[in-house]
């Protein structure tokens, strides 16, 4: 006979209540379970930032210690690192923050100008080729640089911009960067259509309806566009070592070069040193922007 009382000691669900019951037996099995995947994600986190850690304790070793101890703990503090890389090159450190400060705003200005009304177009206009132009723009993505690089290098060298920020910056205002234009572009697919109607309706044209209307409802996708330009820009070392040729010129990633000798001794701490001050603008931006940041994929994600 079934006894109508008794209770499974492993746990029992409800389906018309959508709910788990969780016996007193089974919760030590499922703390164990919590318990060992958070180790192993702790693990695995500490061994992803590893590097960073090591870089920020280099920084603050001197240059015989840094690859005899691979460990977090410096056997002494050298703060001395910071200053001698900062004015170690032909210009202070902070000519080169300078430098990809201007190249940066260029690119992320470019980017939002040229990305949003290029998305507005393919989202909101109807004309003729505007799919197949839309597939020839996604079909860049699988281009890669090195193909278009030495056209694009004859290109400026015939106009004379080499040795100048102009072939970064310049390619931006033309919305090149076609990822940022389809995020754009799933962005606004996902906003009515019924507040163009009434704008439309009040008299509004085209680029009042997308800069009074559309535009402040894609903050996210702006933000994220903002974000992904100031990491891929401030970190961009092939296309400066391309186009920019004197030590005047030089940005961060060029700069950091310059304290490896191929031929003598290299500065590694002063390199360290001043690798950990050109990530804290990342840090900062990312800081700040990281809930934009999700807020955009996510609304872009959905549409």
């Amino acid at each position: 006979m079934t006894d109508l009382h008794h209770r499974p000691e492993t746990g029992a669900s409800d389906p018309a209540a959508g709910t788990t019951t969780i016996t007193p037996k089974a919760r030590p099995r499922r703390l164990v379970r919590r318990t060992v995947k958070h180790v192993l994600m702790a693990a695995a986190s500490l061994a992803m930032i590893y590097p960073l850690l090591w870089m920020v304790v280099s920084s603050l070793r001197p240059n015989e210690e840094i690859f005899r101890n691979p460990g977090l703990w410096p056997l002494s503090f050298n703060t001395e690192n910071f200053v001698s890389g900062w004015n170690a090159l032909a210009h202070p450190f902070s000519h080169y923050l300078m430098n990809s400060t201007l190249l940066v705003l260029g690119c992320v200005i470019g980017n939002l100008v040229a990305c949003s009304l290029t998305a507005y177009a393919f989202a909101r206009l109807k004309f003729w080729g505007r799919n197949i132009a839309f597939a020839l723009m996604l079909m860049t993505l699988m281009l890669p640089i090195h193909v278009v690089i030495v056209p694009q290098y004859i290109m400026f060298s015939q106009t004379g911009w080499v040795n100048t920020m102009l072939p970064l910056i310049l390619p931006k205002f033309l919305a090149t960067d076609a990822f940022f234009v389809f995020l754009m572009v799933q962005f606004i697919r996902g906003i009515p259509k019924e507040l163009d109607e009434a704008a439309r309706i009040d008299g509004a044209g085209h680029f009042r309806i997308f800069f009074q209307v559309i535009l402040p409802l894609m903050l996210p996708a702006l933000a994220t566009t903002t974000i992904f330009t100031f990491m891929w820009t401030w970190n961009d070392f092939f296309g400066s070592l391309i186009y920019l040729t004197t030590p005047e010129n030089f940005t961060v990633p060029l700069a950091l070069r310059q304290f490896l000798d191929t031929q003598g001794a290299s500065n590694w701490g002063a390199m360290f040193a001043m690798s950990v001050l050109s990530l804290v603008p990342l840090f900062l931006v990312f800081l700040f922007g990281q809930r934009f940041l999700v807020k955009g994929f996510a609304t872009t994600g959905i549409k």
